[in-house]
Parts: C-alpha cells; sequence; structure tokens
C-alpha cells in the first residue's frame, strides 16, 4: 500500500481502520476506494447566496469524473463562500476566516491532494491561501465568467456598467424601468463577472501563477470546455499526488514575478496586491509593495477590455486568452517557472498562443497604454504606501493639486455627497476616511466614490479620490486606494481637514497633503481613536490582528506556512 497522507486514516488496522472506513461507507463507498488510491478533496466554495460561485457543484461533478479516471478517491467538502455582491458589511471582511476554514478542513481530513474550485473575488484567494498554509499537492479550477452582457444593441459589463447607469438614471439619462431592464441584461448566465474585475483578475492570477491548466481563465463558465477543464484537472491532481508537486514548489518568487506582470498588462484590479501579497505571506515569499510597481509599471497594456477598454472575457477567450498575453511578454516573462500541468509556461503556451483579434489584445509593440501597471505612491499622507491603477485614470488628472472635501467615514459620505450647498467644484480632492481593515471593518470597495450630482450634471466624469479602502475591479478613475497606515489606527489621513490642498504627482510616485510635520503633530494631539465596531467573534478578532493594507491585510497570527501535520492523534 502507498504511504499516501491518507493511509494515516484509511490504511490503518484494528479499530481505528473501521472507525475511519465504516463511516464513510454509509455513503455507499465499495472496499476498493480505501486500496490506498490518491484521496482526492475537491473544496467547494459553492452557494446560491454567491451567485458568480451557483454552479459550482457542475463543476464538482466533472472534477469527480477526472479524479475516478486517474485512479484517485474523489471527496468534496464545502467551506464558507464569500459572495461579493450580498455579503455584508463586505466580503473581505471574511476572506481570512474563509482561509482558516479551508486551511484546517485539509490539514484536518483524510487528503492527499485538493482541488480548488473558485469563483467570486475573495474565494480564490482565501482557499489559495488556506490551501498554501497547509502546502499539499494543489490545483484551482476558476469557475469562469458569465457570458457577455448586452443591452439595447451595446455590450456592458458587469460591475462597470453599473457605475454608468447609476450616472445616467440620476441624470435622467434613463428611466427607472430600462434601468432595471438592464439588470437582466448584465447578468445572463452563470459565471463571475466578466469584466476585468477582481474575479477575472483572479482567475488570470491563478493561471499566471501556474496553478491552473493552460488557458484556465478565460473560458466561459457555461462553455462545455469549462468541464472539461475541470475533468482534466482531475485527472492532473492525482498525478501530481504521486509526483508530490506541492504548492511551494510551483508558487516561487519568479512565480509571483509573472503574476505582477500579466496582471499589468491585463489591466488588472488593484485588489490582486492585496491578494497576491497574502498569499505570497502564506507561501513565505517575501514581496513588497514597491515590487508592484518596479516589476509592473512599465508593462503595457495589451487587453482592450472593460473597465481600462471595451471588450468582455467573453472575448478575451476567442482572442485566445493569457497564453497570449504571457507570448507577447514573454522576454519579461519568467516562462520556465513549473506549473501544475509539471511543464513551464513556455512549454504550456506551445500552439496555445495564437492572437485571433488584434482589436482584443494588442501586440507588446502597439500596446493600448504604454504603462499600465499599478503605481505605489507614498508621501506624508501614505507613510507606507497607497495605489492607483493608471489604466483606469484619467490621464489630466495624474498630476494634480486641489483641495481636499473630507468626509469622515462612509455614512457622512452617503449624507452629505449630493447636497447642493456642499462646496466642492471639480478641482477639488473627495477624502474618504475610516473605510480601511480596522476602520469599517474589513476594508469595503468604497473608494471609488460616486461624483456629487452637481458635478454630473456639470459633465464632470472624473476626480481624484482617496480612501484607506478598496475599490472593485470593475470600477474607474483617478483613485487613490489602500492608504496605509490606514485612518482607523492614526495614519496622517485620518488628520486631514476639509480646506487641505493635496498633491497627486504620479510620475514621482507621490501623494502629499500641504499641511507641515508640526501641525500634524499638533492634529495628532487632538485626534480621538474610534472604538472598535464590536469586540465579539471572529470580528472582534480581526480588527485586533489584521495586518495593514501594504501587508496583504492578512491575520498577523496566519502568516507563514504550517504543514499538513495534524496537530494532534487522539485516535
Amino acid at each position: 500500500m502507498c504511504a499516501y497522507r491518507s493511509s494515516e486514516w484509511f490504511g490503518k488496522t484494528g479499530k481505528m481502520g473501521f472507525l475511519y472506513r465504516s463511516w464513510m461507507k454509509n455513503q455507499g463507498i465499495p472496499d476498493d476506494m480505501f486500496d490506498g488510491r490518491p484521496v482526492i478533496g475537491i473544496c467547494n466554495t459553492w452557494s446560491e447566496l454567491t451567485p458568480c460561485n451557483a454552479h459550482l457543484r457542475d463543476i464538482a461533478e466533472s472534477v469527480k469524473k477526472g479524479v475516478l479516471e486517474a485512479g484517485g478517491f474523489p471527496v468534496e467538502f464545502p467551506i464558507m463562500s464569500l459572495g461579493e455582491t450580498l455579503l455584508k458589511p463586505t466580503a473581505m471582511l471574511f476572506r481570512n476566516l474563509a482561509s482558516m476554514d479551508a486551511e484546517e478542513s485539509i490539514r484536518g481530513n483524510p487528503m492527499d491532494g485538493v482541488v480548488l474550485l473558485t469563483g467570486c473575488d475573495k474565494t480564490t484567494p482565501s482557499t489559495m491561501m488556506g490551501a498554501a498554509s497547509v502546502d499539499l499537492p494543489t490545483i484551482v479550477v476558476p469557475g469562469g465568467p458569465m457570458l457577455n452582457g448586452h443591452y439595447n444593441g451595446e455590450q456592458i459589463g458587469s460591475g462597470t456598467a453599473v457605475w454608468k447607469l447609476t450616472d445616467d438614471l440620476k441624470l435622467g439619462k434613463i428611466t427607472q424601468d430600462e434601468y432595471l431592464a438592464a439588470e437582466s441584461c448584465m447578468s445572463r448566465s452563470a459565471g463571475h463577472c466578466m469584466t476585468m474585475g477582481t474575479a477575472s483578475t483572479m482567475a488570470c492570477m491563478v493561471e499566471s501563477l501556474g496553478m491552473c491548466l493552460p488557458g484556465g481563465a478565460a473560458i466561459p463558465a457555461v462553455d462545455s470546455r469549462r468541464k472539461v477543464l475541470a475533468r482534466m484537472s482531475g485527472r492532473r491532481i492525482v498525478e501530481m499526488v504521486k509526483e508530490d508537486l506541492r504548492m511551494s514548489k510551483i508558487l516561487t518568487r519568479d512565480a509571483f514575478e509573472n503574476a505582477i506582470k500579466v496582471n499589468a498588462a491585463i489591466g488588472g484590479s488593484s485588489n490582486f496586491i492585496i491578494h497576491l501579497t497574502a498569499i505570497a505571506g502564506r507561501i513565505g515569499v517575501d514581496i513588497h509593495l514597491e515590487d508592484y510597481d518596479n516589476l509592473g509599471s512599465s508593462i503595457p497594456l495589451l487587453l482592450n477590455l472593460m473597465p481600462s477598454g471595451k471588450f468582455l472575457m467573453e472575448d478575451f477567450f476567442y482572442a485566445g486568452g493569457v497564453p497570449v498575453i504571457m507570448n507577447e511578454l514573454n522576454d519579461k516573462m519568467n516562462l520556465d517557472t513549473l506549473t501544475v500541468s509539471g511543464k513551464s509556461h513556455r512549454e504550456n503556451i506551445v500552439g496555445k498562443c495564437n492572437c485571433y483579434n488584434r482589436e482584443v489584445i494588442t501586440s507588446y509593440d502597439d500596446p493600448l497604454i504604454p504603462e499600465a501597471g499599478i503605481v505605489v505612491l507614498k508621501g506624508n499622507l501614505a507613510l507606507n504606501g497607497a495605489v492607483m491603477k493608471p489604466s483606469a485614470a484619467t490621464p489630466a488628472l495624474m498630476q494634480h493639486t486641489g483641495r481636499a472635501v473630507v468626509f469622515e467615514n462612509i455614512e457622512d459620505y452617503h449624507s452629505r455627497v449630493d447636497d447642493p450647498d456642499l462646496d466642492i467644484d471639480e478641482t477639488c480632492v473627495m477624502v474618504l476616511k475610516h473605510v480601511g481593515p480596522v476602520g469599517y471593518p474589513g476594508m469595503p470597495e468604497v473608494g471609488n466614490m460616486v461624483l456629487p450630482k452637481k458635478l454630473l450634471e456639470k459633465g464632470v466624469t472624473d476626480m481624484v479620490r482617496i480612501s484607506d479602502g478598496r475599490m472593485s475591479g470593475t470600477a474607474f478613475g483617478t483613485v487613490i486606494l489602500h492608504v496605509s497606515p490606514e485612518s482607523a489606527i492614526g495614519g496622517n489621513l485620518a488628520l486631514v481637514h476639509n480646506g487641505d490642498m493635496i498633491t497627486l504627482d504620479t510620475k514621482n510616485r507621490s501623494i502629499n497633503v500641504d499641511v507641515s510635520d508640526e501641525e500634524l503633530s499638533l492634529r495628532r494631539k487632538n485626534w480621538l481613536k474610534p472604538a472598535y465596531v464590536t469586540d465579539r467573534g471572529y470580528v472582534g478578532m480581526y480588527v485586533r490582528h489584521v495586518q495593514q493594507a501594504d501587508k496583504g491585510a492578512d491575520l498577523d497570527f496566519l502568516t507563514g506556512k504550517s504543514g499538513d501535520e495534524v496537530l494532534r492523534d487522539s485516535h
């Protein structure tokens, strides 16, 4: 009998072997499934409350077929699912909790390898964080994007259309009935957002890290080839167990650098930084905020996809997907890194890197934007850094000085933003405090503040906006995010007053408030730290242990691998 990890359960003789096998047999499992074959855990984030993942039960069945065909023993298990669209106060608050669920479920149960079924924004990083901590052979099967949205003869994209249609409704350009009709037109099939929102960004991250089979990121959720990918992944994980191909052999420093460069080329979500940093912290790879700028900011934008372009994920798939992007970045990538296929990226993309639509994926020599990666800003307003997504910003605002209009929290913003008497014009800088990891808590996607109605009526479409929160990958605008340290723990953002002059200088990577150190010190003496929103349960633990955005917002006691050893064997 092979000494797989699962043999510590199912390979035992006597009483304990009897117990472990007998209770499993009540599901109709025959004796020969316990003959020493690899046990594959299928970690499923399915939930009807996570609409983007609601089809994953079907995907799991395809994975199981592949596992069985390869001689493995598939066992599906659920963990907490995180739906960005419904879960309050924000799914990000529970990303680390779901990672703990994944980690302990994987470590504590008899499995030799793991298949992660993911979709909506936080289910990909949370399961990867948990699996990385245990470090078994692991493969990811992304759930895939929805089909393209169509409304009144035009394509509309998840999230991106919401912001635009909401502005149009506010201005009376469309009726409430038209607004409601667009809902069904936008979300017309199973799958996650078909824009380059965070879910699509995470799928592309997984592929560029080498954690899913080649081409797996962009296949639409309802395309039969998504099921083929799942089935082939089920076959492959069995071989990975036999090869002892663990996550730590794939998730090297080179792999993380690849992901940063691909993210720049596709115009990926700024949330990518938070999640990739957290995954790196779990697997033990040293990634700093500056790496995203140093490695990615000079990479051109190659993908013409909303919100940075006009196409959607279905078009990206038909044009060739991530393998084409990798091939275009050939000289910039570490293509010889190992992937879950057992081969390198260079080998994986052979025969898969032809571009079939240059309007969707441009060449490296003729990009949409010459430099498009995430920019990291520092200054007295963000001592540990803040980030901005240039591909979604207005070029004319990249160097800008304006008067601060301060909202102390999200409730203050909602109550005053459309007040006709609000003292604001298009040259101002909107500042939103207390929406960081501790302050909200959970760091919600509210950084792309909707502009005041009176400015929208003037035709203003963008302003500089600053917060310690995040924004949806589907959003756009000249938005400064992830300010660290955050306002709720006394970062200088907390000390900004209405009327202060703020300067954004993207070229010099700086964000500063024109207030002297002496004045900031005086303001700090009068600053009162806000009370935690609760002392109870997970949220109470979260606010006391969450790291700042520049560290990936993981819990401080979760960083670093813990391994697959069960703490104690009570049997």
